[in-house]
C-alpha cells in the first residue's frame, strides 16, 4: 500500500520569561511593521508603473535596523504571506479581499517560523520541558502530547491572545500508509441536517444539543456585559472587568471547541461514510439575523468531521445546497413544493407520512448523498 504525507499539529501554552517575552513582542512588532511597508511600497509601486512588486525584506533593514533584533524566518514569511495574499485576490477577488494594513489593535498577533535542518539539529525542536525556536531559546512550554520520534518538525507558529496568553503550534510531517477505503452501505452512512434548535440532526433521530455548560457560559457572558456598559471607559474598574470578558471569551470558545471535536471524533469512528449539505453559512446567517446561525460553530464541525473521516479512509460526502431534500417525502419520494418554511412537521399529500422536517432532511440527505458517490464511484471505474 502506498505512503501518504501527513500532517499533524500540537498547540501548546508558552510560558516566557520577561526577556523572551520581550523578544516576542519586538518580533509581533516588526512583523506587523514589515507588512505595512511592503503593503504601502506595493501600492506606491503600483501607482507609478502599474506593475506589481514586492520588496525583500532585505530592503529594509538599512533603514529599520530594529530589524535585525528579530530572527529573519518569520521577516520571510511575512513576505510570502502577502505576496500569498496578492495571489489569491487577483485570482478570486469575490471570495478573497485585497489585503489590508495591520493594526495594534487586531484580535491576536501572531508570526511564523519554518523549521531547517542543521547538522546540531532542527532550528525548532519540542520537549517535554518546551519548544526551542530561534533566537528565543528554549521556551517553558505546557506539554500534554509529545511528537512521536519519526515526526519532522516543519514550522512554529506562535500567537497571542487579547487576554494577553502566548501559544506556540508546531507543525509535524511524517509519512503514513494510506488506509484502506471502506464501500460506505445505507446501514453504515450517516446524514445530517445542520439545526437551530439542535446543534444538527441526524438520518437516525439523534439531536446532539450543545452541553448545558456552554448555555450558562452565555448567560454569564451576557451579565458581564451589561456590567461592563455601566462603567466608565478606561478606568481601572473597566479594564479589569474587559480583562475578565476576554478570558470568559476564550474559556466560551474553548468549551465549544472541545465539543466540536468530541462529537466529530465519535461520528468519524462510528461511521463509514457521512453525508452533509454544503450550506452557505454567512448567507444564511444573514437572513436568519435572530438565529445565532454562526455562533454554534457548525463550520468548524464540518472541517473537523471531513478531515477525520479522510485520514481513516472515508467518504465524506457534500450535497447541493439547493437539492430539495426537506420538500422530498423519504417515504415515496415525491416533493411538495408548497411546503411552508416554517413548518416542522408536515404530512405527504401523496402517501399520507407524517415527517419531521429535519429528520426527514437528514434522511434524504444521506440517500441523495450516497446515490452521488456510488453513481461517481461507477463512472470513474
Amino acid at each position: 500500500m502506498a505512503d501518504m504525507k501527513q500532517f499533524t499539529t500540537l498547540k501548546v501554552r508558552l510560558y516566557p520569561t520577561p526577556e523572551q517575552a520581550e523578544l516576542l513582542e519586538k518580533t509581533f512588532g516588526c512583523c506587523r511593521y514589515l507588512w505595512n511597508q511592503m503593503l504601502a511600497d506595493v501600492q506606491e509601486f503600483y501607482a507609478a508603473t502599474d506593475l506589481q512588486y514586492i520588496p525583500t525584506p532585505a530592503h529594509y533593514k538599512k533603514e529599520a535596523p530594529f530589524l535585525k533584533e528579530v530572527d529573519s524566518q518569520p521577516l520571510c514569511t511575512v513576505h510570502q504571506n502577502l505576496r500569498r495574499a496578492f495571489l489569491d485576490f487577483f485570482r478570486n477577488p469575490a471570495a478573497f479581499r485585497y489585503p489590508q494594513f495591520k493594526t495594534k489593535k487586531a484580535r491576536r498577533d501572531s508570526f511564523t517560523t519554518y523549521c531547517r535542518q542543521y547538522r546540531s539539529g532542527p532550528t525548532v525542536l519540542m520537549t517535554k520541558e518546551g519548544v526551542r525556536l530561534p533566537k528565543l531559546g528554549l521556551i517553558r512550554a505546557k506539554v500534554h502530547r509529545s511528537p512521536l520520534h519519526w515526526w519532522s518538525p516543519r514550522s512554529a507558529t506562535v500567537t497571542k491572545t487579547r487576554s494577553g496568553k502566548y501559544f506556540c503550534s508546531v507543525t509535524f510531517g511524517y509519512a503514513v500508509q494510506e488506509p484502506p477505503a471502506p464501500l460506505p452501505t445505507p446501514e453504515t452512512t450517516l446524514g445530517l441536517n445542520d439545526s437551530l434548535s439542535h446543534f444538527y440532526v441526524d438520518s437516525n433521530g439523534h439531536r446532539p444539543d450543545p452541553p448545558r455548560w456552554l448555555e450558562r457560559s452565555g448567560e454569564k457572558l451576557a451579565r458581564m456585559q451589561r456590567r461592563l456598559s455601566r462603567m466608565e471607559r478606561g478606568s481601572k474598574n473597566y479594564e479589569e472587568q474587559l480583562q475578565k470578558l476576554r478570558l470568559l471569551h476564550e474559556h466560551i470558545a474553548n468549551q465549544r471547541r472541545d465539543f466540536i471535536h468530541k462529537e466529530s471524533r465519535r461520528i468519524a469512528n462510528a461511521w463509514d461514510a457521512v453525508c452533509l449539505r454544503d450550506t452557505d453559512l454567512t448567507e444564511r446567517a444573514r437572513k436568519l439575523r435572530g438565529g445565532n446561525v454562526l455562533d454554534a460553530g457548525f463550520g468548524l464541525f464540518r472541517d473537523c468531521l471531513r478531515y477525520k473521516l479522510e485520514r481513516q479512509g472515508k467518504a465524506y460526502i457534500v450535497l447541493d445546497p439547493y437539492t430539495p431534500t426537506a420538500k422530498t417525502c423519504h417515504a415515496c419520494g415525491a416533493v411538495h413544493e408548497a411546503l411552508p418554511p416554517r413548518a416542522r412537521r408536515w404530512t405527504c399529500p401523496h402517501c399520507g407520512a407524517d415527517l419531521s422536517r429535519e429528520i426527514n432532511g437528514a434522511r434524504n440527505i444521506r440517500d441523495m448523498g450516497l446515490a452521488e458517490f456510488l453513481k461517481q464511484k461507477t463512472e470513474a471505474a
